[in-house]
């Protein structure tokens, strides 16, 4: 059996935004993520989000960032324990997709997150795509409820809990 390959996570910052932008041209990305946006400066400084570059043996691989639910905003996730965290990512080379990097470096954060404190971790995939909530089910997430409309668009719920709900009753 084969080490886990070694993800690193370093924080996005404005000198990323060509590499962001470029990513999310890609066919793969630009059909689930919104385009209609393009990253800028202040979206990499927000309060609310920590947005990550994931390496792989040094290189840039993809874009993940994590947030907390609990904020301003209501939210479809506020039934949740405080403390829970969303997160949202893409692999930006379309070569890269289809060999097992998504469901590792997504275990890989939703460890140091639950290290950090949190109860739980959210996502939320559109329901049509396929490909990520596969990803998401072998890092360890389960859907959490039919698709729903959200403000941001069609969404699958989907959560990973530090300890199983049994352990918490």
């Amino acid at each position: 059996m084969t080490a886990p390959a070694p993800y690193g996570f370093r924080p996005a910052t404005p000198a990323d935004l060509d590499l962001l932008n470029g990513w999310t041209a890609n066919p793969h990305v630009a059909r689930w993520w919104d385009r209609d946006h393009p990253f800028n400066a202040a979206d990499l400084a927000r309060a609310d989000v920590t947005c990550w570059i994931v390496t792989l043996e040094g290189r840039a691989l993809a874009y993940l960032q994590d947030y907390a639910l609990h904020g301003d905003e209501p939210h479809p996730y506020d039934h949740l324990p405080k403390g829970t965290r969303g997160i949202d990512q893409f692999i930006g080379h379309a070569g890269m997709t289809g060999h097992g990097h998504g469901p590792r470096f997504i275990r890989q954060h939703v460890e140091t997150l639950f290290a950090a404190g949190a109860p739980v971790i959210v996502t939320d995939p559109h329901p049509d795509n396929a490909r990520a909530i596969a990803a998401y089910r072998k890092a360890g997430f389960e859907i959490d409820g039919p698709a729903m409309d959200t403000p941001w668009g069609r969404a699958q719920p989907m959560v990973v809990w530090r300890q199983s709900r049994a352990a918490l009753s």
